[in-house]
């Protein structure tokens, strides 16, 4: 027989049916960098979204500006090229019997080909929203290439203007009138690269990848 000032069994608690001990667990982190505009308006993450929304407009002010002064130099660079090759009026007046007016000719051609593939290349990106090449390795291909662009635009010029000054000492005619515009048009197209290297320096030292 059970006495009656006997204990009963002690019975473990957790045995009865009481719920497992909860683990505290990390809250999600949004994933800021890979959110489009839309979703940094409405993310409630309250982490640098104002910042990131002025990052967006003032990189799509630059692309809209790089695309029209690359659209600029295609512009300068092609007339150039087209004044130049025409320049012709009988023997003493032709550009190819000056080696100062093939290099224009010649730079001016390289110009037309680099500015028209890059406005192209700007142009496409821009209305479609996608990147044809990764954007870093695109920042450093138009960083170096408008600086050498501009570097030959600028010896173009400064190869060609004293001859034209020369020659115009002696007789002021359309043949040196030509080339005197061949040349201003690649200084025009020097001035609109030389700002693009700028803006291709400023984004490739800011890149942020967001």
């Amino acid at each position: 027989m059970k006495n009656q000032g006997d204990a009963p069994p002690k019975v473990d608690e957790q045995e009865v049916g009481s719920p497992p001990p909860v683990v505290p667990t990390r809250p999600p982190v949004a994933d800021v960098e890979n959110q489009t505009p839309s979703q940094a308006r409405t993310a409630g993450t309250g982490f640098g979204v104002a910042g990131i929304l002025r990052r967006w407009k003032r990189e799509d002010l630059l692309r809209k500006g790089s695309l029209a002064l690359r659209g600029l130099a295609l512009v300068f660079s092609l007339l150039a090229f087209i004044i130049m090759a025409s320049n012709k009026h009988g023997y003493g007046k032709n550009f190819d019997e000056y080696e100062e007016y093939r290099y224009v000719l010649a730079i001016a051609i390289l110009a037309t080909l680099y500015t028209g593939a890059q406005a192209f290349r700007h142009a496409h990106e821009l209305s479609t929203g996608t990147e044809m090449f990764q954007r870093r390795t695109s920042a450093l291909a138009d960083f170096i290439g408008d600086q050498i662009m501009a570097y030959l635009l600028i010896s173009l010029s400064s190869s060609a203007i004293p001859l034209t000054n020369n020659m115009r000492n002696y007789q002021d005619n359309l043949f040196t009138d030509a080339a005197a515009s061949a040349i201003s048009m690649a200084f025009l197209a020097f001035v609109a690269l030389a700002i693009l290297a700028l803006i291709s320096g400023h984004k490739l030292s800011t890149q942020s990848y967001i």
